[in-house]
């Protein structure tokens, strides 16, 4: 076989050869008429197509972008409020916990001065005669008395002068005495008891509830007296015979004589 061209001389024509190729055919047909028609449109379109396929990726990926910092911003805005509501419920949480510990720790205060009042009130005790001292003491010897010695004492007061309770209790005797005259006995809140007699006038009934210093009757002169004065005692029960020290026992409840 014979070559008219050395081997390896068949290569595919480079860029510019192609180039030179089209535009060369390019020309022939534009003489001809043919491409004529053809080619003015497809050159003019070319501007019109490279705007087309790159203006609209640059907008589609402003929009995007938008759209992205938008959802982060609405994000980041809902995160916020999120966390600021988180802080306001656990604020108003921790005020009502301060508002109930406040209130707790108000009622036991509440409580704890009630109970120290009641203490104070059930354990309060006065003179039965306000400002008047004893003109015959406990155990002074005489005839007067049957059991030979007296078994209380005498405080010194003018018919008429009020009497009181010396604390708080139960009245259990209200009337004539006997000898004691017109009398009141009182159950004491400590469980002893205390009398009141030779009272002109008597202001309380059995059953009755008493309060230290509450007036219970007029200091008088009945039954076996000499004169006017009260005759007070201090007992560990209602009858006659359970006598103690009324001064040492008043002393005892915080009375000075």
């Amino acid at each position: 076989m014979a070559f008219t061209r050395a081997p390896g001389k068949h290569r595919r024509p480079s860029r510019m050869q192609r180039g030179t190729v089209r535009a060369a055919g390019v020309a022939a047909l534009t003489g001809t008429g043919v491409v004529g028609s053809l080619a003015a449109p497809a050159f003019a379109a070319e501007p019109a197509a490279a705007q087309t396929g790159l203006t609209p990726v640059v907008t589609l990926g402003d929009a995007v972008a938008d759209r992205v910092d938008a959802q982060a911003a609405a994000q980041h805005e809902a995160a916020r409020e999120a966390a600021e509501a988180a802080a306001r419920k656990a604020a108003e949480e921790e005020a009502r916990e301060r508002a109930a510990e406040e209130a707790e720790e108000a009622r036991e205060e509440k409580e704890r001065a009630a109970r120290e009042a009641e203490r104070i009130r059930l354990n309060t005790f006065v003179s039965p005669i306000p400002g008047s001292y004893v003109s015959t003491g406990y155990k002074s010897g005489g005839a007067v008395w049957s059991s030979g010695s007296h078994t209380g004492v005498d405080f010194h007061a003018a018919s008429g002068t009020p009497v009181q309770s010396v604390g708080i209790g139960t009245v259990v005797e209200a009337g004539w005495g006997g000898a004691y005259g017109n009398q009141v006995v009182i159950r004491m809140n400590d469980g002893t008891h205390t009398q009141y007699g030779h009272l002109s006038s008597i202001a309380v009934s059995v059953g009755q509830q008493v309060a230290a210093g509450q007036q219970i009757g007029l200091s008088g002169a009945t039954g076996n007296v000499t004169g006017a004065h009260l005759h007070f005692e201090a007992r560990t029960g209602a009858d006659y015979g359970s006598d103690l020290d009324p001064v040492a026992y008043l002393r005892g409840h915080g009375v000075n004589l």
